[in-house]
């Protein structure tokens, strides 16, 4: 058994250890299984925001667009996401946490009733489904290509590894291993950035090995290779929009804002995450640069340690993985430690967005319609069983998906835009949208994204999907809008009174 693996083996034994230590206190009540009993502190909640976010794209996604531009172009992801988290903790985090809720669509019942819950819930358990599979088949794709495992074998691995600890603690286990993962993360590729930044001499000359035509052939980086609005304003505008919608009504990446121990902190905490975020892109981007120069290993022949022979190419989604399991560039231990730190950055993606699914399935739609008196413990029971559900359905999803299917995660996308938009005007201009202009929002924007997303696949145009959502969204609420009041004029003709809350 390589050292390689020995590592990440007992990193994950560590993770699931510590689970269990977490039982105890998470089956004391539902807010303890399913919003850590909102008890976390600044750094206990920043750190779990952030972990939520650093996964597959913001790790290996990132890594192999550096890799690829030969530029740090692709650190805006991280950089978006990040100015999303200050503005979300500028604006909507206090009011999360300051409305006990559970789920997004809680806030939307206190904002507009129990008819704008139950629509939102289901788009929401539908967007955080399909978005856990596709989040399960990143972790299982380079589980699969790290250790030559079969597909199947991989998808079960890392589901299995997901089920045990989110079973066993809930929302207290995904805030321990989260912790657990950023440090990981950031003393593996922390480390490994330093060694390769030292080795090479620095980043004057990492810039002149990649604009040297002699080394890098006709693969040369251009001159501002570490500017990283060199794609543009106008693609820059389009990442940070997406960062701030996509983390404002995400289930998955506000929960912990939710289990903050107040509202100030639930503030401060998302504002800090930025402060993790950003630089973890910074770094993984750094590497991707630093496998270019190809003083480690191949990169551009058949003898490439990248080379996938299925399809005759490099495959640049390798790279930092490769880069970590190559003792010309790191010790075998540090590289068993980056390697459990990308493998953790994944996983904890995967884990918060799957506990999303169970929390919007229990609190939403079992307690809040189907057992609307059930007791603490059969709600934490009930969370229990749908934690394995969950995996159960999106094992097999994650499997046999692949193509077409894969494109409508972008609905995931599409409905958070939606829910944010939604959420900011029922905060700060509840007199602009009705409930029915909410309902129509939820229900014509989703329609909107999937003819979109089948639009784009036929080739009849391409138009982002969150664009879409943006627009469908604002025409769906003054069509609700005007709906809503021509029933109240309809009604106040026949005589009836309406209460103030609706006039």
């Amino acid at each position: 058994m390589s050292t390689y693996l020995i590592v990440v083996l007992a990193y994950f034994g560590l993770i699931t250890l510590i689970s269990v230590l977490t039982k105890k206190v998470a089956s004391r009540s539902a807010a303890d299984y399913l919003v850590a009993g909102r008890n976390l502190g600044v750094i206990a909640c920043a750190v779990v925001v952030a972990s939520e976010w650093l996964g597959g794209m913001s790790t290996i996604g990132v890594s192999e667009k550096a890799f690829t531009s030969g530029t740090l172009q692709p650190i805006l992801y991280n950089i978006s996401t990040a100015i999303g988290m200050i503005i979300i903790g500028y604006t909507v985090a206090r009011h999360y946490r300051q409305n006990n809720v559970h789920t997004v669509s809680e806030m939307l019942k206190n904002l507009f009733g129990q008819r704008a819950k139950t629509v939102s819930a289901i788009a929401f358990l539908f967007a955080y489904i399909v978005l856990a599979f596709v989040q399960l088949q990143t972790a299982s794709s380079v589980i699969s290509a790290m250790f030559d495992l079969p597909w199947v074998y991989s998808v079960i691995i890392s589901s299995v590894v997901i089920t045990i600890y989110t079973y066993i603690g809930g929302m207290h286990a995904l805030a321990i291993t989260g912790i657990i993962h950023v440090v990981v993360m950031f003393i593996g590729i922390g480390y490994a950035t330093f060694s390769g930044i030292t080795d090479i001499g620095g980043f004057a000359e990492l810039k002149s090995t990649l604009m040297n035509p002699d080394v890098m052939g006709g693969n040369t980086s251009p001159e501002n290779l570490y500017n990283p609005f060199s794609g543009g304003l106008g693609y820059a505008w389009s990442l940070i929009l997406g960062g701030v919608l996509g983390g404002m009504a995400g289930q998955a990446s506000i929960q912990p804002i939710f289990a903050a121990r107040t509202a100030d902190i639930a503030k401060k905490a998302a504002i800090f995450s930025s402060l993790i975020i950003a630089p973890f892109g910074i770094m993984v981007a750094i590497l991707g640069l630093v496998a270019k120069t190809g003083n480690y290993f191949d990169v551009t022949t058949a003898a490439s340690p990248l080379w996938n022979a299925d399809l005759g190419i490099i495959n640049p989604k390798m790279v930092l993985p490769t880069l970590m399991v190559t003792p010309e560039f790191i010790h075998p231990i540090m590289g068993g430690v980056a390697l459990a730190g990308i493998l953790a950055a994944i996983l904890s993606t995967v884990g918060p967005v799957n506990f999303a699914v169970v929390t919007i399935a229990t609190k939403d739609i079992y307690h809040g319609i189907i057992n609307k008196t059930a007791v603490d413990q059969k709600i934490i029971s009930t969370a229990r069983k749908l934690v394995i559900l969950v995996n159960l359905i999106t094992i097999p999803l994650a499997i046999f998906s692949s193509g077409a299917i894969l494109s409508m995660a972008y609905i995931s996308y599409g409905i958070r835009a939606i829910g944010a938009i939604v959420i900011v005007l029922g905060i700060y201009k509840r007199g602009w949208i009705s409930t029915d202009g909410v309902r129509f929002a939820f229900i014509g924007g989703t329609v909107a994204v999937i003819i979109n997303i089948i639009a784009k696949l036929a080739g009849w145009w391409k138009v982002e999907d969150t664009y879409v959502a943006i627009a469908a969204a604002i025409i769906c609420i003054l069509i609700g809008n005007m709906y809503a009041n021509k029933r109240k004029r309809d009604i106040r003709a026949r005589g009836i009174s309406l209460p103030k809350s609706k006039q």
